[in-house]
């Protein structure tokens, strides 16, 4: 007995997402799939040698670099040594650095002979605002109690020399 024909239809269990649709549409052929890894391969073995010839075109730019720097010192160095050849200019420089005149003239020194305190402070000035860690309140007060509490004569505090006055007595301990 021959058996019924039955139709198939196609039951769909979830809605095809946009990457199940695209990845059902890629079709790979032979050709495709052998320049992809040759390509891969490609890839892989001109890495290295990139890489190779990337950090030697470093290293160069480098020593020409180190080239550059070393031929500006030549020329500086070159320059002092006609500088030095020149009669005039080493005259000029023993007059400076070692004090020599010529016959006939005069040199003076002028030695820096001011106090430490007195000559330029070369610290650099501040705008911010310090608060100071001394009293001076009670500085003052100790100033003012000493002057008039002192039996120093007016020559000793101000410290011209004048006639000393005579030593007081003091009275001897008693047993």
């Amino acid at each position: 007995m021959p058996k019924p024909r039955t139709r198939r239809v196609p039951v769909r269990l979830s809605r095809p997402t946009e990457t199940g649709r695209w990845l059902r549409q890629l079709h790979f052929s032979a050709f495709s799939l052998v320049m992809m890894g040759v390509l891969v391969l490609a890839v892989l073995i001109l890495a290295p040698t990139v890489q190779a010839f990337l950090a030697q075109r470093q290293q160069i730019a480098d020593q020409q670099h180190q080239v550059d720097e070393l031929a500006a010192q030549v020329n500086t160095l070159t320059d002092q040594r006609a500088r030095w050849n020149d009669p005039s200019y080493l005259r000029a420089q023993a007059r400076d650095r070692l004090y020599y005149v010529m016959p006939g003239e005069v040199s003076y020194l002028v030695i820096d002979d001011r106090p430490p305190a007195a000559k330029q402070d070369t610290t650099p000035v501040t705008s911010k605002l310090v608060k100071t860690r001394t009293d001076w309140v009670g500085s003052l007060f100790g100033s003012i109690m000493g002057a008039g509490l002192t039996d120093a004569t007016p020559q000793q505090l101000s410290g011209t020399p004048g006639p000393v006055p005579p030593p007081t007595a003091t009275p001897a301990p008693t047993k």
